[in-house]
């Protein structure tokens, strides 16, 4: 017994020693969060979504820590949602569009509005969503929401008029494939990542989106002309949302922290949005391509063939349940508001 006291002393005061004395003794180890982006890892909005999580890390002085995974490396771009449900990532950002039908009450932002430019875009989005809270998004925490500028047509070849457009097979993706089918071409569902090989290869011969696709995304290089139509203007919203297990498992504070950076990173995103689309103009232009402008009567016309669009979603949601009249009516608002 008096060998074995010397011993059990000395054990006691070396575990004393490093449990209360040590400099990380008691600290808590840092959250780790994963973080799947769909976009590029060089674009603008990529690069929104990086600083936001380098925010996050700062002003928790390092306890949370974000790990970013672009260009969809962690789940693609239509898994993204669903990803994040099942904590294959705990944050994800991507589009509503890319799982048509899961999203119905969501679905409205996407219509062919005529959206005047990003900023507006995003900060309607986040507003439609504090107003109606959907449940169909109850199964994340929802940190923020964004929106491309007006979705415009980029082509192959010139149009500017509706009898140029018939028949052209035109990329598109959720809402924007009935735009394109209402005005009388070809809607060829595909994501943005797919579109500058289809471009190239004649797979279609144009694509509804946001004039800065044309260097994000690169494609001015495949297409010659851009018809500017932002009077059927639509949008593409989306996501950043958070895995509600990992959502609730933060304290409070932590909370606290996502919740003002998300609120700040808003109108970060949509500034983006339009300096993107300064951008996109800027270099098409470079490149020798052309910007098309639609007469006042063909504005008419488009915007008449796209009408019916509007008025199907207000009924189809209606017979769901839901008050798509109330969405409509509150978006086209907002919109006037943003003017």
């Amino acid at each position: 017994m008096s060998l074995l006291r010397p011993f059990v002393l000395s054990l006691f005061a070396f575990v004393v020693a490093t449990t209360f004395l040590s400099p990380a003794a008691g600290a808590a180890k840092p959250v780790h969060l994963t973080y799947s982006i769909f976009f590029p890892p060089t674009h603008g909005q990529c690069l929104a979504g990086i600083e936001w999580a380098k925010e996050i890390e700062q002003l928790t002085d390092g306890k949370v820590r974000i790990t970013v995974f672009p260009g969809g490396t962690l789940t693609k771009a239509n898994q993204c949602y669903d990803g994040v449900v099942k904590g294959i990532s705990d944050i994800g950002m991507s589009c509503f569009a890319y799982t048509r039908g899961r999203f119905p009450v969501m679905e409205a932002l996407d219509l062919p509005l005529g959206y005047p430019n990003g900023l507006a875009a995003t900060r309607v989005a986040n507003t439609f969503y504090k107003t109606f809270k959907p449940v169909e998004l109850n199964d994340v925490k929802v940190l923020y929401l964004h929106a491309h500028g007006p979705g415009l047509l980029h082509t192959q070849k010139p149009v500017s008029t509706l009898a140029d457009l018939q028949n052209m097979k035109i990329r598109s993706t959720g809402l924007s494939a009935k735009v394109v089918e209402s005005l009388g071409a070809v809607p060829v569902a595909m994501p943005q990542g797919d579109t500058y090989e289809s471009l190239q290869k004649g797979v279609v011969e144009g694509t509804f989106g946001p004039i800065e696709v044309l260097k994000g995304w690169r494609q001015a290089e495949v297409v010659k002309y851009t018809t500017d139509c932002k009077s059927v203007g639509y949008t593409t919203a989306m996501f950043v949302v958070m895995n509600k297990a990992k959502w609730d498992s933060l304290s409070p504070e932590i909370q606290s922290v996502f919740e003002e950076a998300s609120r700040r990173w808003i109108d970060v995103h949509g500034q983006r949005w339009d300096q993107g689309d300064k951008e996109g103009r800027e270099y098409a232009t470079s490149l020798g391509n052309k910007i098309l402008r639609l007469s006042s009567d063909e504005t008419i016309r488009w915007k008449a063939k796209v009408r019916p669009i509007i008025d199907t979603y207000i009924s189809g949601a209606a017979a769901k349940g839901l008050d798509g009249k109330a969405y409509v009516d509150m978006l086209s608002g907002a919109i006037d508001g943003q003017q």
